[in-house]
């Protein structure tokens, strides 16, 4: 069993490169991640509209339509609803999208990041319906959305649109019962509607692949070889309902490993790792997945991700303060301080994880400056 999708998200960059063109990308690694992928027997590329201000889309263009038959490989696109301003501003980014995808049509369509506010505008400008329209056309064989809200509020979507495929969910075993992603609830509302499950961030942006010497203690004691990568995969490829399990890699090693056999987790294993998790939530201070969105509305340019990783580290390593403490001094000649923020929240309000940036912001002025 291996449920692994190839997630255009995070691509290798090209030594000290921004990802502000295509001169940032590492495009030779990644034309042979795509083929390593395609020969170890996936063929799931995921990609959105905003990934990369554009450039995964020009990943599958350049890596895969143009290199590989249509037949090869299954193509996953997301309208981000949220920017648009009428149905026709729909037909307009799914067109751009197929442009730079090199692709006729998507195996799979989605609305992206589907909150409360991003339904009821979706619902007002019948975003629904153009969804239906391209599944018709033929341009669209399965349609669904990304997803990051309450459960509930997923049950009334699925309720009044029995019509999609799949939802796209962030699932992993860290985030199963909290209150802020409620990943186990919003699972069990999408297979009670008979949705197929796509999973989104199972190694939760890599956090789960480094973790706690005490949570990784745990589980050596069972498999004393399998990587924490590995039981982060195990758990979500073992849910019944799961067809797709995305994974941004970024190198070789990494793809291969991911693309090998997976057994599924026994339930004395599932209850170990849930015990590994209140060990990690016990160690991390902040819930970031590192996704970025953050940053493109930041007007200060600070890099959050990068200085809540690096406060994370400082909270769990204290005594490596002397390492630390310098890389974000060097971060901080490329973007503002942490202390810098101005407090205007455009970061929150575009975070999937909910978190409360400017409170923590602070939280790292006080740490680093």
């Amino acid at each position: 069993m291996n449920k692994m999708g190839f997630g255009l998200l995070r691509l290798p960059q090209a030594g000290r490169h921004s990802a502000g063109g295509p001169g940032g990308f590492d495009w030779p690694l990644i034309t042979r991640m795509t083929d390593a992928f395609l020969d170890l027997g996936g063929k799931y590329f995921d990609t959105c509209y905003t990934y990369l201000n554009g450039y995964s889309e020009m990943a599958v263009k350049k890596c895969l339509s143009e290199r590989v038959p249509r037949e090869r490989f299954l193509a996953a696109d997301k309208l981000p609803g949220y920017m648009c301003r009428s149905r026709q501003d729909a037909v307009k980014y799914f067109e751009e999208e197929l442009r730079r995808c090199g692709v006729d049509y998507f195996d799979v369509y989605m609305l992206h990041w589907l909150n409360e506010a991003h339904y009821r505008k979706a619902e007002q400008l019948d975003q629904f319906g153009f969804l239906e329209k391209m599944k018709k056309e033929g341009k669209a064989v399965k349609t669904g959305f990304s997803y990051h809200d309450s459960a509930a509020l997923l049950d009334e979507i699925l309720g009044q649109h029995p019509e999609i495929d799949v939802v796209q969910l962030q699932i992993n075993y860290l985030d199963w019962d909290t209150a802020g992603i409620e990943s186990g609830k919003c699972y069990e509302t999408a297979v009670r509607h008979g949705k197929q499950v796509y999973v989104m961030e199972p190694v939760k942006g890599g956090s789960l692949a480094n973790l706690p010497s005490e949570a990784m203690a745990l589980l050596q004691s069972v498999h004393p070889d399998r990587t924490a990568a590995d039981w982060a995969l195990r758990f979500v490829q073992s849910l019944p309902g799961v067809e797709i399990c995305l994974s941004g890699m970024n190198t070789i090693e990494q793809m291969q490993a991911n693309m090998q056999p997976v057994e599924p987790l026994s339930e004395a294993e599932r209850e170990l790792l849930f015990r590994a998790a209140g060990i990690i939530l016990a160690n991390t201070r902040i819930p970031c997945t590192g996704c970025g969105y953050c940053v493109s509305h930041c007007p200060e340019n600070i890099a959050i991700p990068d200085f809540f990783k690096m406060y994370n580290e400082l909270c769990r390593y204290p005594e490596e303060s002397w390492k630390i403490e310098p890389v974000y001094r060097q971060k901080c000649r490329q973007h503002g301080k942490a202390s810098q923020c101005i407090g205007c929240g455009s970061c929150a309000r575009h975070c999937p994880q909910n978190i409360r940036i400017p409170e923590y912001l602070k939280k790292v002025a006080d740490a680093f400056e």
